[in-house]
């Protein structure tokens, strides 16, 4: 088993190493925002970005377009969230790359994730559209579809986290067969098959995740 295990009151507690992977992610991500925000505060507005600036600000209007066109301009709040989403999935279903297990192979961290954008669809649901109309929007279109309606509700996250968690973790135990079937050769046919399991899979299960993300909580804001 992978993980910190240590020894508390006499009792045996186990930290898995996707956990300890989402730390850190997550103290990375920190660090590079302070040194972006630090460099962009010494930046004159007059003067044109450069070096990671410039990287950061095009995938920072990036998100931004692609929220304004999926959400509509008067959710464009909802950006800083889709972008911090987007960073936090982009290394984590990449960590494959380091020979580390990603966090998004882990169910618990998924969940988490779609948890979160099942909150802000029934919050803003329900702010937007008022306890009436949130309520009513069950019964739609006809009064006795309210139980598939719920059902519906509720599967949403389910879905969402199955879909990344199932080809983040198919990935790594592909990956894993690989490596024992192949033994001392492994490293030299491996690349080809890392460029599609953790690049060009781990970035489309960020873009969808994202756009299911945008898509539930516009429909539950919207008529």
């Amino acid at each position: 088993m992978k993980g910190i295990i240590f020894n508390m009151s006499g009792k045996e507690i186990y930290i898995h190493d996707t956990v300890i992977h989402s730390w850190i992610i997550v103290i990375l991500l920190s660090i590079f925002a302070i040194y972006v925000g630090n460099k962009a505060k010494k930046v004159k507005p007059k003067d044109r970005p450069k070096g990671i600036l410039n990287i950061v600000e095009m995938v920072v209007e990036g998100i931004r377009s692609l929220v304004k066109s999926t959400m509509g301009e008067d959710k464009m709040k909802f950006a800083p969230y889709i972008m911090t989403l987007a960073f936090f999935l982009v290394v984590a279903n990449l960590f494959g790359l380091l020979g580390l297990t990603p966090p998004t192979s882990d169910y618990n961290v998924t969940f988490a994730l779609a948890i979160i954008t099942f909150v802000l669809t029934q919050y803003y649901g329900l702010k937007s559209k008022g306890l009436k109309g949130y309520i009513k929007g069950f019964f739609e279109p006809v009064f006795f579809l309210f139980p598939l309606n719920i059902i519906g509700e509720l599967a949403n996250p389910v879905s969402l986290s199955f879909r990344l968690f199932g080809n983040i973790l198919s990935g790594v135990i592909i990956m894993g067969l690989l490596y024992n079937a192949l033994g001392f050769v492994a490293p030299v046919i491996t690349p080809i098959f890392h460029s599609y399991f953790d690049i060009f899979s781990g970035l489309i299960q960020t873009f969808i995740f994202m756009m299911l993300t945008m898509v539930f909580v516009s429909m539950a804001m919207d008529d």
